[in-house]
C-alpha cells in the first residue's frame, strides 16, 4: 500500500490545489460573460428597432424640407389669420343647430305630398336587383346595432321583421331615415316607446338609403318593392326637421 494515500498533508494539499483550480476556473468564466454580457431583446423590441430607425430618418427628412424655425414663424401668422376669420352661415340642412330659427323655420314647414311616391312604388313590379342588396346589406351593419341583426328587434328598437311599417308606404321609411323617429308607434300589433328617439341617418347617400331600405323590405320574412333613390332624394326637405311621430306617418 502506498504511504502517500493516508498521509494527512497530502491530502490537504490535494484539497486546496481542487479548490483552487475551481476558484480559477470560476473566474475566467466570470470574466469571458462579463465581455459577452448583452442586455436581453424581447420580440418587441427586436420589432421597435426598424421602427425607431425608420422614424428617425423621417424626422431628419422633415427637419431638412421644413426646419423647425420656419414653423415657429409661421406660427403668429396662421394664428392670426384664424382669429380675424369669420364664421360662415350654415346651408346644410343636417347641420342645423336645435332650438335654432332656422331649425323652427323647417319644423314649421308642412309635410311633404308623399301620395305620388308611395303610389308609383306600390305599382312597381320589377325583380329586386342582387346588387342593389348587397349594398344594403352592407349598409344594415349600421341598424343592426339598435334593430337586431335578423331584424328582431331590441332594448332601444322595435323589430323589422314582419313589421307592417316596413312593408307599407316607402315614404314612411324614407322620412324616418331622413329625420328619425320618436315615442310610441305599435308594430304587429305591441306598442313599443323607447326612451330614446331614433337618430337620423340623413348622411348616407340616396343610393345607400335606397340599398338599406330595399334590403329591409325584402328580408327578414319581408316582401315589398325596391326603394329608388330618386325617391329618397324627392323628400331630401325633411332633413334638419325634429324627428317624426307615428302620428305624422301614412298608416300602414
Amino acid at each position: 500500500m502506498d504511504p502517500n494515500r493516508d498521509n494527512p498533508i497530502v491530502r490537504f494539499t490535494t484539497f486546496w490545489w481542487a479548490l483552487g483550480a475551481f476558484l480559477i476556473f470560476a473566474l475566467l468564466l466570470a470574466v469571458i460573460m462579463l465581455f459577452n454580457r448583452k442586455d436581453p431583446q424581447t420580440l418587441e423590441d427586436a420589432a421597435a428597432k426598424p421602427r425607431y430607425e425608420i422614424k428617425a430618418k423621417v424626422e431628419a427628412a422633415q427637419a431638412a424640407s421644413l426646419p423647425p424655425a420656419a414653423i415657429d414663424a409661421a406660427i403668429p401668422q396662421v394664428a392670426a389669420k384664424i382669429a380675424a376669420a369669420k364664421p360662415a352661415a350654415v346651408e346644410k340642412p343636417e347641420q342645423v343647430v336645435p332650438g335654432s330659427p332656422t331649425a323652427a323655420k323647417l319644423a314649421a314647414a308642412p309635410p311633404p305630398d308623399t301620395s305620388a311616391i308611395d303610389a308609383a312604388a306600390a305599382a312597381a313590379n320589377e325583380p329586386i336587383d342582387p346588387a342593389v342588396m348587397e349594398i344594403g346589406k352592407v349598409q344594415f351593419m349600421v341598424c343592426a346595432a339598435c334593430h337586431g341583426q335578423n331584424g328582431e328587434g331590441g332594448p332601444i328598437a322595435p323589430p323589422l321583421a314582419g313589421s307592417e311599417w316596413v312593408t307599407g308606404p316607402v315614404s314612411n321609411l324614407i322620412r324616418i331615415q331622413l329625420r328619425g323617429l320618436q315615442g310610441p308607434i305599435k308594430v304587429a300589433g305591441k306598442e313599443y316607446n323607447f326612451p330614446a328617439p331614433m337618430a337620423a341617418l340623413a348622411y348616407q347617400t340616396d343610393e345607400q338609403i335606397a340599398a338599406v331600405l330595399t334590403y329591409v323590405r325584402n328580408n327578414f320574412g319581408n316582401k315589398a318593392s325596391a326603394v329608388k333613390p330618386e325617391q329618397v332624394a324627392a323628400l331630401r326637405s325633411e332633413v334638419g326637421k325634429p324627428p317624426l311621430t307615428a302620428a305624422e306617418l301614412t298608416a300602414p
